[in-house]
């Protein structure tokens, strides 16, 4: 038997399994939402982008809201891993139901894209705050909690493989799974991404075990909950990290296809046979099979990163680690600016060099968050688990619903228009969202972290402090 606070490989996999489900929603709102409203769903880029800011930031106050009450929930299965199981199945049919394209008018089509994405949202809330906030309570060592952190991660962007992937080769007409029309292809997707995604949810639940508890004599408190979070340093820092961070991605990842579609076009390339089998020699790639491409190794460069950054940052620190590797990422996403369509080499060469950089960034975010729950147990003799890490991620779609605002309202004030060919303006705008714009936002992030105070050394002792006070919380009155 491992000791408590060790983790079995079975468990640690499992756990992963978790984002992997979640990641095959996520990304698919980060790479193609924007796009399917535009140029499938068939509404304005205006329309949309105030659309999903209005949804994103309706559903940050659920995530809020459903990490206090996931602190507050007790069942023999623990508190947060039964939400797992609840919601898995009315997340994938609301996903269904999403992205269908209904036989209506303008007013109607918009009525109900409002209403099924704000519940898809809701729901999808309902399930990855408490899944999130498990990294938190599997374990209080460190060195498990950043492994954990990875696994978490590796699920993530192995999700995100998988829609870079299939997504686009799936929805589109006589594609993979044979539909006669695009609004048909995207529908039945949906179908197949729900139940892989149900399978990946109940693999966490039955697979995972609570171990952290708040302290017994603690009193449940909203107001003494978000006190302690207001004055807690570390997590004030992380929370101003997230948002700058959410900005990066947000920017990019909305403009991705339409930088493919619009501007780089189908392109001939040539691929090495003996590395690519069929696909290899001189063909023309049409942009779809380009931007699945792009982020497919984006997400498989990630990956790599995520498997490598442990060994980085046991040698130089979190912090360090941290402001090295998003410096090269920044400074990569800027150079997209001086690129060609033509120039696919470099596309694709600086892109793998940044994710392989940027992609374990979130690992080493998570972890920290953890830390701060710690941090917040320690100093304030409470913990709000839920709250820590709900509102990151709170943070994280607020941002996220604004820059996607951002970048469709810029697109729509430069002259965008869907399925046309695009201005000389539309153009310009289309590569500042994707390189100039997001790598200015990932200069605060660095100056935020250089004030983070929880080094190894303090986290040390706040782990064995903390151990301490547990066991005499767990011993038997008068023991």
């Amino acid at each position: 038997m491992p000791p408590p606070d060790k983790l079995s490989l079975r468990e640690k996999l499992c756990y992963g399994f978790g984002d992997l489900g979640s990641c095959l929603y996520w990304q698919t709102f980060t790479l193609y939402l924007t796009f399917f409203y535009t140029d499938v769903f068939g509404i304005g880029a205006a329309a949309a982008g105030t659309m999903i800011a209005v949804a994103r930031i309706l559903d940050g106050f659920v995530d809020i809201g459903m990490g206090m009450i996931a602190d507050r929930t007790q069942t023999r299965w623990g508190k947060f891993r039964p939400f797992l199981l609840w919601f898995c199945l009315p997340l994938a049919a609301m996903g269904v139901l999403t992205f269908t394209v209904p036989s209506l008018g303008a007013s109607g089509k918009l009525v109900w894209a409002y209403t099924t994405y704000n519940l898809l949202m809701f729901l999808y809330s309902s399930m990855d705050i408490p899944y999130t906030v498990l990294l938190g309570v599997l374990s209080s060592d460190p060195v498990e909690r950043t492994t954990l952190s990875s696994i978490k991660l590796v699920g993530a962007y192995a999700g995100g493989v998988i829609i870079s992937a299939t997504l686009l080769p799936m929805a589109k007409v006589g594609g993979w799974l044979g539909a006669r029309t695009v609004e048909r292809g995207w529908q039945l997707s949906f179908v197949i991404i729900g139940l892989a995604a149900i399978a990946c949810y109940l693999t966490t639940f039955f697979n995972s075990r609570e171990r952290i508890a708040p302290p017994r004599a603690q009193k449940t408190s909203v107001l003494r909950d978000l006190r302690d979070a207001a004055m807690n340093g570390p997590w004030l820092i992380l929370m101003g990290l997230t948002i700058t961070l959410a900005f990066v991605s947000a920017l990019r990842g909305s403009v991705t296809a339409y930088y493919f579609k619009y501007y780089v076009g189908a392109q001939a390339a040539t691929l090495p046979r003996i590395l690519f089998g069929p696909a290899g020699g001189t063909q023309v790639w049409s942009w779809e099979s380009l931007a699945s491409a792009f982020n497919t190794s984006t997400q498989v460069a990630a990956i790599v990163g995520v498997i490598l950054a442990p060994a980085f940052v046991r040698l130089a620190g979190r912090k360090a680690a941290f402001v090295s590797m998003y410096l090269v990422f920044i400074a990569t996403t800027a150079l997209f600016y001086v690129i060609r369509p033509g120039q696919l080499g470099l596309i694709f060469g600086l892109n793998l060099l940044g994710s392989v950089t940027g992609g374990p960034i979130a690992a080493v975010l998570w972890a920290m968050f953890a830390d701060s729950a710690d941090y917040g147990e320690w100093k304030y003799g409470r913990r709000a688990t839920g709250l820590a890490f709900s509102a990151n991620v709170f943070c994280d779609k607020q941002v996220w619903g604004i820059g996607s605002w951002m970048a469709l309202t810029m697109m729509a004030s430069v002259g965008f228009v869907p399925n046309t060919v695009q201005t000389a303006s539309s153009i310009h705008g289309l590569i500042l969202l994707m390189s100039v714009l997001p790598a200015a936002f990932g200069i605060p992030s660095i100056i935020l972290l250089l004030f983070y105070p929880l080094n190894e050394r303090r986290m040390a002792q706040v782990g064995a402090d903390l151990a301490r006070r547990r066991a005499a919380d767990a011993a038997p009155a008068g023991a």
